[in-house]
């Protein structure tokens, strides 16, 4: 018996890995895909309406993030997991039925819906992975919850470039149908998933304290800063990968990119950005003992502040070299010096995450529970934040947008040196 429990935790384990990846997958999707729905005649190149798959997704989590929660304790862990994988089969589902309905806005408004929803599923897997795997890790579980993450990382940096090479050359007759055996494999992951933990025997664990008459987290002054930073941090890490691949993919951007290569160029730029995620998280895994989530926190914004500026003034003739799939192999392709700043800036956000959090819940106690459904509601930012961006850089072009991004940043600056200090709101 205690064979046949360990295998099936063994194999809980890998699907909750798996879900971790997902997560990210599904998110990842949106940008990219709205490079097809920008070229539409109707949309006619608009930026913020090719965004707006993304903006849908991250919509989600404000009306979400709090319910996941509640979810989690009426409902218990496997319950939960297995609501979120329904959903998000649905919503992927949906996204694909976009692309069989003719006829915009008909056909468009179904996407966005899909991505709405398969928004409420990444809320809720998100809610649910990380304390799944903690239990069934046991004294393991920090080292499982580390694999998922960079399984996360993993999947944001696979997914624009798979998504990318195979839109190939984006021309206005280009339709969601292209990205089809994206949107299959998802699915069959999702119904893998869900057969597979319908059949795993997963205990919640026992409630070791009642938080329920916690006194709330938004009376920490410090903690309210966190709650804006994390709403900004979010929309940082969506929007500087979201706005390249846009920057590079449109022909009259002033990129200078072969318009036949350009997207699949660019998905591969972007899905580099999540690959230097995934290694400065191994990183701070490696010195979070050593050093303190607020010395990092002011390091990796001032760097990304840096960065950014530098990227946003230098001119696209200053070019760098990148690794990238041109459609007949890998070669290393030309790319605007500034795309490569920006790319490096996965660096500084891999690690902004878990330091606004540790920051944001200092000397919360007991209203850590609720201070965690919050933060989640705020994950709203990674759609509101690069959607203006995006309208500004309709506006104004796509280099000036990175201002928002900018201020952004400073924000999170002051939080790390300045309002994270634990105090109570007057």
């Amino acid at each position: 018996m205690a064979n046949k429990k360990g295998n099936g935790n063994f194999i809980a384990v890998l699907t909750m890995i798996f879900l971790f990846g997902m997560i990210s997958f599904v998110t990842n999707l949106a940008a990219p895909i709205g490079n097809i729905w920008k070229m539409q005649p109707q949309i006619a190149g608009s930026n913020a309406l090719g965004m707006m798959g993304n903006m849908m997704n991250f919509l989600a989590y404000a009306f979400m993030g709090i319910p996941a929660g509640n979810m989690l304790s009426k409902y218990g862990y496997k319950k939960t997991a297995l609501i979120a994988i329904a959903v998000g089969f649905i919503g992927v589902f949906i996204q694909f039925l976009s692309g069989v309905i003719a006829g915009f806005p008909a056909n468009f408004i179904v996407y966005l819906l899909g991505a709405f929803i398969s928004g409420f599923s990444v809320c809720m897997l998100n809610t649910v992975v990380n304390p799944m795997l903690k239990l069934l890790g046991g004294a393991r579980s920090n080292q499982y919850i580390q694999i998922g993450g960079s399984f996360n990382s993993l999947m944001g940096t696979i997914t624009p470039m798979l998504v990318g090479s195979l839109i190939g050359t984006l021309t206005a007759q280009s339709v969601i149908a292209d990205v089809n055996p994206v949107l299959f494999i998802a699915m069959a992951v999702f119904a893998l998933a869900f057969v597979i933990l319908l059949f795993v025997p997963i205990s919640d664990p026992e409630q070791v304290a009642d938080s329920a008459h916690a006194e709330s987290p938004m009376k920490y002054r410090h903690f309210i800063y966190g709650v804006i930073a994390i709403f900004l941090y979010v929309g940082v890490e969506v929007g500087i990968p979201g706005t390249l691949n846009f920057y590079l993919s449109d022909p009259q951007s002033g990129a200078g990119m072969d318009p036949s290569i350009a997207v699949r160029i660019a998905g591969f730029v972007a899905g580099t950005y999540w690959f230097l995620m995934l290694i400065g998280r191994l990183v701070s895994s490696l010195i979070s003992g050593k050093v303190s989530s607020k010395v990092q926190l002011t390091c990796v914004s001032c760097v990304a502040i840096i960065l950014m500026l530098c990227a946003m003034f230098i001119s696209p003739s200053h070019k760098a070299s990148m690794p990238a799939f041109t459609g007949s192999g890998f070669e290393m392709v030309n790319v605007p010096l500034s795309a490569l700043l920006l790319v490096l800036c996965g660096l500084c956000t891999s690690v902004m995450w878990g330091t606004i959090f540790d920051l944001a819940v200092e000397g919360l106690g007991a209203a850590t529970n609720k201070a965690s459904g919050i933060f989640m509601a705020m994950v709203v930012g990674g759609g509101i934040v690069p959607l203006f961006q995006n309208w500004i850089a309709d506006k104004v072009g796509y280099m000036p947008s990175y201002w928002v991004l900018v201020c952004s940043l400073f924000f999170i600056f002051f939080f790390a040196v300045a309002g994270s200090k634990v105090k109570k709101a007057a």
